[in-house]
Order: structure tokens, then sequence, then C-alpha cells
């Protein structure tokens, strides 16, 4: 498992602004400092998600790590390093047994008992929320808020991932009460370069 950096950037190409292409987008954010972004594209289909994800990880080389959401086996045939589990795909095991042990397993949860469980899984950073309110979620789980974030920490000692409507303006909070990285995707898509050093900045 590689470091968690502060920001853990999440790109969902289908909440770009029309403006920038996936790969404009992708190369802002690494131009601003991002090192790790988790690809998203849930209403894609098969090839259209193994085509982006392809031309994602020629564009970005060895610049920044690479995770796959959902799928392991895209994760594998798109040459990525790692694959992030809702609590609704594989399990943690069986994604394990496609990706093997070299590569990323992280598990997103939102209650107590989520948590429990996917500490004693092989995953290797554990992701919570929503802490805040999200728009990036036609159905989003019921807010956890910083007291949510600080008992999933006290619940793990892996990598902890706070998600759900995470700003410039509440970042530093969420990594106060526990998280050791901030998952975001709203507030990067209107000015990603920026967007980005402005997070980095204020979790320095």
């Amino acid at each position: 498992m590689f470091p968690l950096p502060r920001v853990y950037a999440i790109v969902d190409s289908t909440r770009l602004v029309q403006r920038l292409s996936l790969i404009e987008f992708v190369e802002d954010l690494l131009a601003g400092g991002i090192t790790l972004l988790q690809y998203r594209n849930k209403s894609g289909h098969t090839r259209q998600v193994l085509d982006e994800a392809l031309a994602l990880r020629q564009s970005v080389g060895t610049r920044a790590k690479l995770i796959m959401n959902d799928r392991a086996d895209l994760c594998l045939a798109a040459g990525f390093d790692g694959v992030h589990l809702g609590q609704d795909d594989l399990s943690p095991e069986a994604a394990r047994a496609v990706i093997g042990d070299r590569l990323c397993l992280g598990v997103s949860t939102h209650n107590p008992e989520q948590v429990r469980a996917a500490d004693f899984t092989s995953s290797d950073y554990i992701v919570i929320g929503p802490v805040f309110s999200t728009a990036s979620k036609l159905n989003p789980d019921p807010v956890i808020g910083l007291e949510g974030v600080r008992l999933a920490r006290s619940l793990t000692r892996k990598p902890l991932v706070a998600i759900g409507g995470i700003t410039r303006q509440n970042c530093r909070s969420v990594i106060d009460a526990g998280a050791d990285s901030v998952a975001v995707i709203s507030d990067l898509l209107l000015d990603p370069r920026k967007s980005a050093e402005a997070f980095l900045r204020i979790l320095r």
C-alpha cells in the first residue's frame, strides 16, 4: 500500500464541466499537485469505461496513482494501481482474488458496523462518509458528521479517508477529527488546478 496523500481526488467523468475533457481535467489536477486519483463512471458501458481508463493511464503515466471504482477486472485491464469498492460491489476478498496482493484495495463504509467489518478484511484503506451533505450521489447514506469520523478513527488503525461534502472550508476540521486523507469531488470541478493547490496548501 502506498502512503495516502492528504487529498484523494475522485474524478467522475459524468460530472465534468463541459469545457474540459477527462484528460484535460486530470492534467489540471496533476499540475495542482494531486498524486492520487480515483476514476469513476457509474453510467458508462464497459467498453467506454475501459477506453477512458486506458487513456487516463497513458496520460498520467507514473505521475500519480490511479484507483478504479467498483471494477476489479477493469483495474487490471487498464493497468491501474488499485480498486475501490462500495458496499454493494464485490466483497473485498473476492476483489483481492482478482487483483492479487500487489495492488491497493479500498472499501467504502457508512457506519461503525461497516468500519468494523472492513477492518477485518484485506483492504488497505477505509473510506468513511458522508461526513457532510453531498450532491455527488443520488441516494446518499445518512450524514455522519465529524463525530462519525472520530468514531471510525477509534475503530481501525487502517488509513482512513473521509468523503462527502468536503470543501476547502471544512477539510481541515475533517483531518483534525482523525482522517488521514479527504476525498474530494465537487470542490475540484470548476477550477481544478487552483482548487487542488488550495486544498494542499490548507492541509500542508
